[in-house]
């Protein structure tokens, strides 16, 4: 009888790293891919940005004489035109950076998926060591 209670103890301790190693792995998977789907989102946030940037060189650069040489004609002086349009342009491109931090903020890099199973991890551990 005493022979095959540390045989008993020798396989709860085997199955406990065995579970433990499982466990382990799974969790790593479970960050893997959280952390693949926040970069995804972080990246999608970066493409907004950069749509920003893009239309605001355009508008820059091919809109901006155009527009300030026909408000000048309306109003009357080329400085306000100038202003008129730099001011607009500025907003467009304000639009577009919101925008792209909305989508920062979505995409948060903390993996709130893999921190909660491991709690309840830790919580079911501890519950079946102590009864």
């Amino acid at each position: 009888m005493a022979e095959q209670q540390p045989a008993s103890l020798q396989k709860l301790v085997a199955d406990a790293i065995r579970d433990g190693a499982d466990l382990l792995r799974q969790e790593l998977g479970l960050f893997r891919a959280e952390m693949a789907e926040n970069v995804g989102l972080l990246a999608k946030g970066v493409a907004m940005f950069a749509v920003a940037a893009i239309f605001a060189i355009a508008a820059l650069i091919w809109l901006t004489q155009a527009l300030v040489y026909g408000l000048a004609i309306l109003v009357g002086s080329q400085w306000l035109a100038a202003l008129i349009v730099g001011v607009a342009l500025i907003v467009i491109a304000g639009i577009f950076v919101m925008i792209g931090k909305n989508r920062f903020s979505a995409a948060s890099l903390a993996p709130t998926r893999t921190v909660r199973t491991l709690k309840q991890d830790g919580d079911l551990l501890t519950e079946r060591v102590s009864g």
